[in-house]
C-alpha cells in the first residue's frame, strides 16, 4: 500500500514491488486488512512480552454488509468508527500484537459489538447490599475454587488465553507465575485472584449503592490513601472494598479513623478509581465530620 487518504476515500497500492501504481475508491472493496501486524514499542530486556487486555478489551464484532444479508464478523480490541469507516483491532501472535482492519462506511449499513470477558464476569459480581451481607456470611463455607476459575470470574483472562496457558502447563510451576511470566495477568492481578479463591466476595461498584453512613467514617483523603471505597455501614462494621488482598493487612490502620470493626471486600482498580473520583470531596464532606489532615499513601 503506498497512501491511505480518508478525506479523499481511496487509496493507493501495487500489487507488487516493481509493479504500477493503482488507486482505488473505498466504496470498491468491503475490508483492508494490514497483515503485518503492529507491534508494541520495544521492552527493557527480559520483561513480559506486552500484551493486549483481551479479558478487558476483546470482543465480537458483526457488521451488515450494504444491500445484502451477508455479515462480517471478527474479533477486535477496541475500535474507532469516524465518518470514513470502521477501523478494528485484531490480537494476534497470542495477544502480543494487532492485525489493523478497516471497513469502509459505504460497505456495512449496520455493526453490533458483543461483551468482553470482563464484562461478562461484571454481571455476576454482587451489586445489592443485602447479597453483600449474604456473601459474607458465606465467605468461610464457600467452597475453594480453582485458580483458573477464580481468575475467569474476575475477567482477568479469557477462556482461550487459560486452555492456552494450561496446554503448555509442564512441572511444577504454579499456573498463577506461569500466566505472570507470560503477560497475561499482572502480579496485582494474581493476588486479586487469590483474594476471590480465598472467598473474598467480590462488588460491582458501577451499580452497587453505596451507603452515606459508610461514607462518613472515612474521609475522601484517607479513602483516597488506602485507595478504598466505603459501601456499607452495617450494625459495629464497615465494609470496604479493596482491590487486592495484600491491601487489606493495611486495613488495621482504619480503625483509628473510622472507629469501627473494618471488613473487605473485593472491587477492581479500575472501580475503585472511578467510584472516587465520581463520589467528589464535595460529597464526602457533607457526611464527613473533620479528621486529622493526616495519612498512609499506598502503592
Amino acid at each position: 500500500m503506498l497512501a491511505f487518504d480518508p478525506i479523499a476515500g481511496r487509496l493507493s497500492f501495487r500489487t507488487s514491488a516493481t509493479g504500477p501504481a493503482a488507486t482505488l475508491p473505498f466504496s470498491r472493496f468491503c475490508r483492508l486488512t494490514l497483515t503485518t501486524p503492529l507491534q508494541p514499542a520495544l521492552q527493557i530486556a527480559d520483561a513480559p512480552v506486552e500484551r493486549v487486555p483481551a479479558a478487558a478489551q476483546e470482543r465480537e464484532y458483526r457488521l451488515l454488509l450494504s444491500g445484502s444479508n451477508r455479515q462480517l464478523t471478527g474479533r477486535t480490541a477496541g475500535y474507532v468508527e469516524t465518518a470514513d469507516g470502521l477501523y478494528l483491532f485484531t490480537p494476534v501472535d497470542e495477544e502480543a500484537s494487532v492485525q489493523r482492519v478497516f471497513v469502509p462506511r459505504s460497505a456495512y449499513s449496520r455493526c453490533g459489538f458483543g461483551t468482553s470477558a470482563e464484562e461478562v464476569a461484571a454481571t455476576r459480581w454482587i451489586a445489592s447490599p443485602g447479597a453483600l451481607l449474604e456473601a459474607i456470611e458465606r465467605q468461610h463455607r464457600m467452597p475453594v475454587p480453582l485458580l483458573g476459575e477464580a481468575m475467569l470470574a474476575l475477567g482477568l483472562l479469557t477462556q482461550g488465553q487459560l486452555n492456552r496457558v494450561l496446554a503448555t502447563q509442564t512441572g511444577d510451576k504454579p499456573l498463577g507465575e506461569l500466566l505472570v511470566a507470560a503477560g497475561i495477568i499482572s502480579r496485582a492481578d494474581l493476588q486479586t485472584a487469590l483474594a476471590h479463591k480465598m472467598g473474598y466476595p467480590l462488588v460491582d461498584l458501577r451499580h452497587f449503592p453505596i451507603d452515606p453512613a459508610a461514607i462518613a467514617k472515612l474521609s475522601h483523603r484517607v479513602a483516597m490513601g488506602y485507595r478504598v471505597m466505603p459501601l456499607l455501614l452495617d450494625k459495629d462494621r464497615l465494609i470496604i472494598a479493596v482491590d487486592k488482598p495484600s491491601r487489606a493487612i493495611k486495613l488495621n490502620a482504619l480503625h483509628a479513623y473510622a472507629q469501627i470493626k473494618i471488613v473487605p471486600v473485593l472491587a477492581s482498580k479500575t472501580q475503585i478509581l472511578r467510584a472516587l473520583e465520581r463520589l467528589s470531596s464535595d460529597v464526602w464532606s457533607s457526611h464527613v465530620s473533620h479528621r486529622p489532615a493526616f495519612f498512609a499513601t499506598t502503592s
